[in-house]
């Protein structure tokens, strides 16, 4: 499941597809009805693949716990994000059982779920690993590029040459022959 260009945009409902940056934001696509909208880039606005669920060990990827209900629900539709807190609470623990409870909120699981329907809804939820782990499988290889010289320093031009080097000026005629 890729989650590289989805966004949750501040104050407005569901998901949205990242499609083209502009110079003052960018324009993205609502996956609720495909209308286009234009976000500022004074807009609060998350990246799913950036967005991460406390565990008492750490915090896991988005990406993985979507993998998890994918996985749970045979890729089909996850239980209704408005379902009480308490049956949130037990699904939620039976996707991530080691999910940080003070940490984790009723909105946050809500969220989730909700993100989930949507992109299961649209066809996006798919047998392929989190893009975040096949990056951290495969390193790129980085290919060290030579290292320029250090530029020489440059002198003025009086002290480049010693005065016995410099080339003779051509005098002029100002002495009288005697």
């Amino acid at each position: 499941m890729n989650l590289e260009k989805i966004l949750a945009v501040s104050g407005k409902p569901g998901l949205y597809a990242l499609k083209v940056q502009t110079r003052t934001g960018f324009v993205a696509e609502s996956l609720i009805d495909g209308k286009k909208i234009t976000v500022s880039l004074k807009s609060n606005v998350s990246l799913l693949s950036e967005i991460s669920i406390y565990t008492y060990d750490g915090e896991k990827p988005l990406t993985e716990v979507m993998q998890r209900i994918a996985t749970k629900e045979n890729k089909g539709q996850a239980i209704s994000h408005k379902e009480d807190n308490a049956t949130l609470a037990a699904y939620f623990k039976q996707i991530l059982p080691d999910y940080d409870e003070e940490r984790v909120y009723p909105s946050d699981i809500k969220k989730v779920l909700s993100w989930y329907n949507s992109l299961q809804a649209k066809g996006l939820v798919t047998d392929l690993a989190p893009a975040a782990a096949e990056a951290k499988e495969e390193a790129p290889v980085v290919e060290e590029k030579p290292k320029k010289a250090p530029a020489a320093k440059k002198e003025p031009a009086d002290k480049k040459e010693p005065a016995a080097k410099k080339a003779p000026a051509k005098k002029a005629a100002t002495k009288k022959e005697e």
